[in-house]
């Protein structure tokens, strides 16, 4: 039976509309193997939160590792490599790189979020809520809690990545459960304005208004530490006037020890 001529019709123009995609698919394949570089374009997403790195530092960056990119085949351009070296640096949580037709290419970086920071004496560094730890910027402070004095954690200068000693990494995640704690309190946020680690490991609270300093002891535990400084406030420094008590301990369980 022979196919109606309507089946033969649509046969023809199918076979012809393959051909023509697959030209057209190829002429376009050639003309991108053929298209050169007309420039980079950096965009950071998250400038509004953060000012790690800018678009100006990392094509001065890439610049310095790369050369001059301009005028060289796309087809050439190693966008892998690239996005290596842009998440290389310190701040640097991912970067996309790739082309667009008219021959730029385009790099979009998102930048690590700090949560906290660490200061000690020989230098300091960011930790994400991840526990990732990367160094301080000098072109930018992030507006983070600040935890100083004798850090227990021993982070090599310029180093980005896991901790990687056991007890240094719980030490880092407990504080950042304790400061996390506290910014989602906002009363402990508002009120403690420095964190401070002692040489014998115990911190130090040191609040707004008063004279009184918080032995806190370690992070662990800082639920009920926090309960009782709450107690402090609420059933002793009532009875005292200002200033009577220059160090109040809390790190024991169910103990508030006042020091005059």
């Amino acid at each position: 039976m022979r196919p109606a001529p309507r089946h033969i019709l649509t046969a023809i123009l199918l076979l012809i509309l393959t051909a023509y995609l697959a030209t057209f698919l190829g002429i376009s394949a050639e003309k991108r193997r053929g298209t050169v570089c007309n420039g980079l374009e950096v965009a950071v997403l998250d400038s509004a939160k953060n000012s790690f790195v800018s678009s100006g530092e990392i094509s001065g960056y890439l610049g310095t590792e790369l050369g001059d990119i301009s005028g060289k085949p796309l087809r050439e351009l190693d966008l892998t490599g690239i996005e290596k070296l842009v998440d290389a640096r310190s701040a640097v949580l991912k970067s996309e790189v790739f082309t667009t037709p008219d021959g730029y290419l385009h790099i979009n970086v998102t930048q690590r979020e700090p949560a906290v920071r660490f200061q000690g004496k020989n230098g300091g560094f960011y930790t994400d809520r991840e526990g990732y730890v990367f160094p301080l910027q000098d072109s930018y402070t992030s507006n983070v809690p600040i935890v100083d004095g004798h850090i227990p954690v021993k982070i090599p200068s310029g180093y980005k990545g896991e901790v990687r000693d056991r007890e240094a990494r719980e030490w880092i995640n407990c504080i950042l459960e304790m400061t996390a704690y506290m910014e989602k309190s906002r009363i402990w946020a508002e009120n403690i304005v420095q964190i401070s680690v002692q040489r014998d490991g115990d911190i130090i609270m040191i609040p707004r208004e008063g004279k009184e300093k918080f032995i806190f002891g370690g992070p662990e535990g800082f639920e009920e530490k926090f309960a009782r400084m709450e107690k402090y406030y609420t059933a002793v420094k009532p009875s005292a006037e200002d200033g009577y008590y220059s160090a109040v301990n809390v790190k024991y369980d169910g103990q508030i020890i006042c020091k005059r």
